[in-house]
């Protein structure tokens, strides 16, 4: 630094008026409105994100961008909610991680390997007390285009097994899915969003085996931000995930706006 020169005299210094003492603030306030404004402007160019119809193998690693109106308003959480009574679902951000389990987990299933060809176990029926769920489970897989497909909407009490998932009970994230609603009216996972943390879950199996899932968390997630790794990224544990629709019915396009999704882990085992 520059040697210093040795400063004046100090002279009496003049009284300020009220708005020459408020100035510094007032610039300070307009450089903050003008930042607030520059971020608003950025936020709304964020590229669009993964709505989940596109292939589960395209999950990432690395948080994606989410474009959020009234930007600044809120921040979304680090970790998906328990979900509860009365208590409004919200998305978590998008590189939080699966909840933590609610109950000690169990170990899951190994695959039994035979060397003769036999029909593989399949999930057969899905039971959840606290909804008055009681349903069969089918199968669903992925179209040409990479979207999941549902069950049939003539069959609206059936939920669907993605056949791409894990089995219920063994290692990794088993899917299944089901309506909210039909034309006829309220579907099988109409009442899914009242779930919360601590819930059952049971998961029955063509092979006599019996799986009991406990719930960690419940979110509600627009479909233009769909949390795709969450859902279908890998486990150290067998989990599960109930995805049905939420929000609001789009009209035109005959969809609802977003998915409610169920996270929840294996807390006990039969067979």
């Amino acid at each position: 630094m520059a040697e210093q020169q040795k400063p004046p005299t100090p002279q009496p210094a003049p009284q300020k008026t009220p708005m020459q003492r408020a100035l510094p603030g007032l610039l300070i306030a307009g450089s903050l409105g003008g930042v607030g404004i520059v971020m608003v402007s950025l936020l709304s160019l964020a590229p669009p994100v993964d709505d989940g119809s596109g292939s589960l193998a395209a999950a990432q690693d690395q948080p994606t961008k989410v474009e959020v109106q009234n930007a600044g308003a809120f921040v979304l959480p680090a970790t998906v909610g328990p979900g509860g009574k009365d208590v409004p679902l919200t998305p978590a951000r998008l590189d939080a991680p699966p909840p933590l389990a609610a109950v000690p987990v169990v170990s899951p299933f190994t695959p039994v390997k035979t060397k003769t060809a036999k029909v593989k176990a399949q999930p057969i029926r899905i039971k959840i007390p606290k909804i008055k769920v009681n349903a069969p489970i089918g199968a669903v897989t992925m179209d040409a285009k990479g979207k999941l497909g549902t069950p049939p909407l003539t069959k609206p009490s059936q939920t669907g097994w993605y056949r791409g998932s894990p089995l219920p009970g063994e290692l990794g994230s088993a899917i299944i899915n089901g309506h909210v609603s039909t034309r006829k009216g309220p579907a099988v996972f109409d009442r899914l969003r009242e779930l919360a943390k601590g819930d059952q879950i049971y998961v029955y199996r063509s092979d006599k085996k019996v799986t009991r899932y406990t719930v960690s968390g419940i979110e509600q997630a627009s479909k233009t931000s769909f949390p795709t790794s969450r859902v279908y990224g890998n486990t150290n544990n067998s989990q599960l995930r109930l995805i049905t629709c939420g929000g609001v019915f789009n009209q035109t396009a005959h969809s609802y706006t977003d998915n409610i999704v169920v996270y929840a882990t294996l807390s006990k085992k039969k067979g």
